[in-house]
């Protein structure tokens, strides 16, 4: 319990994340950023340190091992994982397209756990699972992988504007791969577009949409 830190503990805390800073121009400029890593147990965030930590910092990551063995990675709990600074540190891009998956997910992994009770789901709730499924899919990434952001754009676009709904989730991985190479070759234009302005405008957005309706013609 609480009792078997020393009562100092949070100053303690406090004092270590408080070497963060960013300079002014007179001081040099840069900046300093601490990343706190806190091991759980057996996951229990609410414990006393992990909360103490979350209390001073602007937001967490929350990792679970359950979501690593099933494949999942990074593996993060999206509904325990904040930010405080949320969609400001976001180009505008970004935020048009990723403004629901986080919801979307949470959902999708609170009525996964349920779904596996019952077999009568109805439509809804069905296409919640489906939706869910393929976005967990399409987050997946290999280590030391990175997506340019425009091509991250394209992928979370697809994904959640129903392009992944009709495809198998086996098949999730490699439509995303033949999708950006297909975006590459014949609509760089689309991509250059997304990174020079960071924005999605209406006439990117359309573009966009007609090369992934074109590539889902041919994907099988």
């Amino acid at each position: 319990g609480r009792e078997a830190y020393p009562g100092d503990v949070f100053y303690l805390h406090s004092r270590l994340l408080e070497r963060a800073a960013k300079m002014n121009k007179e001081n040099g400029s840069g900046s300093l950023t601490a990343l706190p890593i806190i091991e759980t147990q057996a996951g229990d965030v609410s414990a006393y340190i992990p909360t103490n930590v979350i209390s001073i910092t602007d937001g967490q990551i929350f990792l679970e091992t359950n979501l690593f063995y099933q494949g999942i990675r990074p593996a993060i709990n999206v509904g325990l994982s904040v930010s405080r600074v949320g969609s400001a540190a976001q180009t505008k891009a970004m935020k048009k397209v990723s403004g629901s998956i986080k919801l979307e997910l949470a959902q999708y992994r609170e009525m996964a756990a349920f779904a596996q009770f019952g077999s009568d789901l109805d439509a809804s709730t069905q296409k919640l699972l489906n939706r869910g499924a393929r976005l967990t899919e399409l987050l997946k990434q290999a280590q030391f992988s990175p997506l340019p952001f425009e091509e991250q754009t394209a992928s979370i676009f697809a994904g959640t504007n129903g392009y992944l709904d009709s495809i198998p989730v086996k098949d999730v991985t490699r439509y995303e791969e033949l999708m950006l190479a297909y975006l590459r070759h014949d609509h760089a234009d689309v991509l250059t577009a997304i990174r020079d302005s960071k924005d999605l405008g209406d006439d990117a957005k359309g573009k966009l949409k007609a090369a992934l309706d074109s590539f889902g013609k041919t994907f099988a």
